[in-house]
Formats: C-alpha cells, structure tokens, sequence
C-alpha cells in the first residue's frame, strides 16, 4: 500500500465498512531532532464516518509503514467459532443490530467453549459468577449486553433500535470477556513457559 492521495484500507479503522473512501486532508513531513528519519505523513478522512486515518512513508508515495488508528485484531488464542463471531461483529458496526447480535452469539459460544451449555444465557452468566470464572461486574455488563441482543432477535416492541454507540459497548464487552476468558490465560502461560526456559 503506498502513501498516495486515497489511502486503500481494507476497512475504517472507526466505522468498519468495508473498502472505505479515505481521502487525504493533509500532508507533513517530520524527522528527528539530528535531522534523520525523515518521513512523510498524511492524514486521511473516511468520507462515511468522518474519522481520521493517519499514516506515514519514508518517502513521498513510499511504501505505508504504519497506519494510526490501527484496525483490530481478534487474538489466535480465542477459539475458532467465537473468534469468528467477533471478527463479524467488529466488522458489522456500521449494522448495529447485526453487530449486537453477533456480539452476544460470540458470548454464547465463549461461555460454551467453557463447559457453561445448559441454560439460558443469563443463568449461564450466573453460574459463571457463582464459580468465579468472571466477575459480578462482567456479569452485570453481561445482562446489559443480553438485554439488548435479546431485543434484536426478538424484535421487542418497546425496544429502540440500536445506535452505532450501542453496538460499540456491545462488541467492547465481547472483546473483554474473550480477553479476560482466552487471551490473559494465553499470555500467562506463555510468560510461564519462557520464563521457566533457560536462556541461552
């Protein structure tokens, strides 16, 4: 990807959508104090959401190095079936009802990947405070996700229609719960295994 006047990202890093229209609104050079590591940014707006995107090259229409906000990433460490839930609900923000959705199914299948399969969603939400697998305070963010997915595929007559707002909380919350449930654990047994390794 180079550093030209439409910056070609898969998706906005801010709204998701898909092959977005980021146009560049401005361009700078920088470098260090001693006069080194000159680089060229520019700065991109997504013509959907109005987000910023910037990005810099060591030359003008060089190669992109790095790109801020950076899009996200759902870790390896989370099971397959969940991961694919929350990489279709982070892509979906722009389909609020769509995104809540899966952000609750991604929910369901984390909370089975741990042995939690029978039962409504909120009775396995509270077995798992019941045996400390999460906190009362996820478990509470937990019933407010519910809350809303359940009014998404129900159809709940008094329910208003989710924002983009909404669907953000929502995805936040399934992205810390896989965090809390899969990535941590990952990371500390890595830290365990190389650090019980000798050195060479």
């Amino acid at each position: 990807m180079k550093l030209e006047k439409y910056l070609l990202l898969d998706r906005c890093p801010h709204c998701k959508i898909d092959r977005p229209s980021l146009r560049e609104i401005h361009s700078f050079p920088t470098s260090a104090s001693d006069g080194s590591r000159g680089r060229i940014w520019k700065t991109y707006a997504c013509e959907r959401c109005g987000g910023a995107v910037t990005g810099y090259a060591w030359s003008q229409g060089g190669d992109v190095m790095k790109t801020f906000p950076e899009s996200s990433v759902v870790d390896e460490s989370i099971p397959k079936k969940a991961k694919a839930f929350l990489n279709q609900a982070n892509n979906s923000l722009h389909a609020p009802s769509g995104a809540i959705m899966l952000s609750a199914s991604a929910v369901d299948s984390m909370l089975k990947e741990k042995g939690y399969k029978d039962g409504s969603l909120y009775s396995r939400i509270n077995l798992a405070v019941n045996d400390h697998l999460i906190t009362e305070n996820m478990a509470t963010w937990a019933h407010e996700v519910r809350l809303d997915a359940n009014d998404e595929r129900h159809a709940d007559d008094d329910a208003g229609l989710p924002n983009s707002n909404d669907a953000e909380k929502t995805v936040d919350f399934a992205l810390a719960l896989a965090e809390f449930l899969f990535v941590l654990p990952s990371k500390v047994k890595r830290g365990i295994k190389d650090a019980t390794e000798p050195s060479e």
